[in-house]
């Protein structure tokens, strides 16, 4: 069992920075693919970034934060973090944490959310 736990959301301007961090507990942290994913109010959640090799060496991104977001994770510190730079008012969502054993399965476990609101 994995629990994940978000943390370093909050307000922002547009065109700021706001780095997330996620915290995991269990076993074998560095075993698991992690990812980002976020919910926008009256939208389905969505995915942000993956980290899928436990040395943080494969990373896949949406399109809509390539070039702004950067996804890495610190297995000595069970972390993994998302850096967002240049934000926009329509990356305020609920952010979310989620790990899976491997790349062909599903995201398995999941944080309780951040919320990340950008003004314009």
């Amino acid at each position: 069992q994995v629990q994940l736990v978000e943390s370093g959301g909050g307000f922002m301007q547009a065109g700021g920075s706001l780095r997330l961090s996620c915290v995991a507990s269990g076993p074998s942290f560095s075993a698991y693919d992690m990812g980002w994913f976020r919910q926008a109010p009256g939208k389905e959640r969505e995915f942000v970034a993956a980290v899928i090799n436990w040395n943080g060496g494969t990373t896949s991104y949406a399109d809509f934060v390539k070039g702004r977001f950067t996804i890495s994770r610190d297995n000595a510190k069970n972390t993994v973090y998302l850096q967002m730079n240049s934000l926009k008012p329509e990356d305020t969502a609920v952010y979310y944490c989620a790990a899976r054993p491997n790349l062909m399965s599903q995201y398995r476990y999941w944080g309780q959310g951040t919320q990340v609101t950008v003004s314009s």
